[in-house]
């Protein structure tokens, strides 16, 4: 049985109309984040659209259709990246850009990756509306496979863009189905060559600002209904191995047992303590383990778990894998057993400069809004772009910070705010 979509009419249900102003229109914000909830819609009323999927191809093509509407020059590259550009009075300039994604996990909300994209364009909207001409061109940018659903490796839109995607790692992307990267191009429209080709020299750009539902209670706690990103953080995963020496459970006597198992256990509860000594906003979080022979009535052998590791400074992020990755030889040589680590993944944290934190602050308070800072744990394109170009970032309060998944949600009044402060934002970038 088909379940009603109540997005247009819940956003529209507690909306304040004098939200819209100075050509930002929140009827329709919310008639676009509906029709684009129409796309990949699930039976329990979330969406799913992964990466290169005729659902994402779909929601891209509607977009494609309003930045033409809005009077954009609209180009897509191999990678599926849309571009929706805004020619300003001095054409020769750097170019301002925002934007997101419309990719989502598997049953996923309908404001992760829509909002930032549709809050990007609305800002073009309300400058057509009022006649605004801005001095730099101006991008609104749609990236593919954000979330990485499709690969198990998500900002494959923006690292394509950024070129930073090699020849060995493209032969390697399998899917969920098995299927190879070019097999899946092929079947999205596209080829390995044209995806290839999709790097561009993000240079051209001055500035990229994005657009995010929190994903998380600050802001829902602070009663605020957007806030700055203080700084997008850097992940390390560390791969601990314990090992020790299997038996049976009812014939080894407990004193001394070698249980990589008791180990690990001890590690896991002294991990949870780690990060508030290095920094208020570090985090490391042990999620997934496995248990060898994973026998009922078996002392195990061997134990694997990996810790995700992420803070907004490299250095603090840095002392905190070094710390954990003591405890893990400590614990191990206290108890009789060896410990194998392996750092698998590094990625660098991206902060956000003072002056750009410092411009959105001032937006904030000219709408009435008290700034607040916010750590991104989670990583975004911006992050990929931050590694080239100055970025920044908005969160628009998340409700009880709920995100992928179809409870995900939002106001129309906080996302309407959230295009005022982008535009603000925007204005005065334009004029520097």
């Amino acid at each position: 049985m088909a379940v009603h979509n109540p997005v247009f009419e819940d956003l529209m249900k507690d909306y304040d109309s004098t939200f819209s102003h100075s050509g930002v229109n929140g009827e329709r914000l919310a008639r676009r984040l509906y029709e684009l909830s129409q796309i990949g819609f699930t039976q329990v009323g979330g969406v799913k659209r992964p990466g290169f999927s005729k659902e994402e191809k779909t929601a891209k093509a509607l977009v494609k259709k309003w930045m033409y509407e809005a009077g954009l020059e609209v180009t897509e590259d191999g990678a599926g990246n849309v571009r929706g550009r805004l020619h300003g009075n001095n054409s020769e300039a750097k170019a301002i850009a925002s934007g997101s994604h419309v990719d989502s996990v598997p049953n996923g909300g309908n404001f992760d990756g829509p909002l930032g994209v549709l809050s990007a364009l609305e800002v073009v909207e309300s400058w057509k509306d009022t006649g605004y001409a801005p001095e730099k061109p101006y991008e609104v940018i749609v990236f593919t496979d954000e979330e990485g659903s499709r690969f198990n490796s998500g900002l494959s839109g923006s690292r394509a863009m950024a070129g930073e995607i090699g020849e060995e790692e493209m032969l390697q992307l399998r899917d969920f189905n098995g299927a190879d990267l070019e097999q899946v191009l092929q079947d999205y429209g596209s080829s390995l060559e044209a995806f290839k080709e999709a790097k561009r020299d993000v240079t051209e750009l001055e500035l990229f600002v994005e657009v995010h539902i929190e994903q998380g209670k600050k802001l829902e706690r602070d009663n605020q209904p957007v806030g700055i990103v203080s700084g997008i953080a850097g992940l390390a995963w560390l791969k601990a191995e314990f090992i020790g020496e299997a038996g049976h459970a009812g014939n080894t006597p407990m004193a001394g047992r070698r249980d990589p198992l008791v180990a690990a256990a001890e590690f896991i509860q002294k991990v949870s303590g780690f990060p508030e000594q290095v920094s208020e906003t570090a985090v490391a979080t042990v999620g997934k383990m496995e248990v060898y022979p994973n026998g009922a009535n078996v002392i195990p052998e061997r134990v694997e778990l990996n810790v995700d590791i992420r803070d907004i400074q490299e250095q603090t992020r840095d002392r905190l894998v070094d710390m954990i990755a003591s405890e893990a030889k400590r614990i191990a040589e206290s108890r009789g057993i060896k410990v194998n680590l392996h750092e698998n993944t590094k990625i660098q944290p991206i902060p956000i400069s003072e002056n750009l934190k410092g411009e959105l602050a001032d937006s904030l308070t000219k709408f009435g809004i008290a700034p607040t800072y916010i750590p991104s744990g989670a990583g975004h394109d911006a992050m990929v772009l931050g590694r080239h170009i100055p970025v920044a970032m908005l969160f628009v309060r998340s409700k009880e910070g709920i995100s992928h998944n179809p409870k995900e949600w939002s106001s129309l009044n906080d996302c309407v705010t959230g295009v005022h402060v982008l535009k603000d934002f925007i204005e005065k970038a334009m004029k520097e």
